[in-house]
């Protein structure tokens, strides 16, 4: 799983039909001490998170899974809005 922010939507009027319906957000990896920054992600969002918003990403067949039947292609999905993150220091 990935901890992200979302910081934007994402258009496309020309896709595979199996998106059609499916809400895409960009959402920014968070960077913790010591690990190295991620690029940003396109996200299927299943949850309707809004841009600002820290989630919580899967990726892979979880993404797949998660939108249903698991034959559409997505690689990432917004599974979670998180509302607080505890790390010790």
């Amino acid at each position: 799983m990935i901890i992200g922010k979302i910081i934007g939507n994402v258009w496309a009027t020309r896709k595979n039909d199996d998106l059609n319906g499916c809400k895409l957000m960009v959402v920014e990896p968070y960077e913790f001490e010591g690990h190295s920054k991620l690029y940003p992600v396109v996200a299927v969002d299943m949850i309707g998170a809004g841009v600002g918003e820290t989630v919580l990403v899967v990726s892979g067949s979880s993404a797949r899974l998660s939108v249903g039947s698991g034959a559409k292609p997505i690689d990432h999905a917004i599974v979670g809005i998180v509302d607080e993150i505890d790390l010790p220091t």
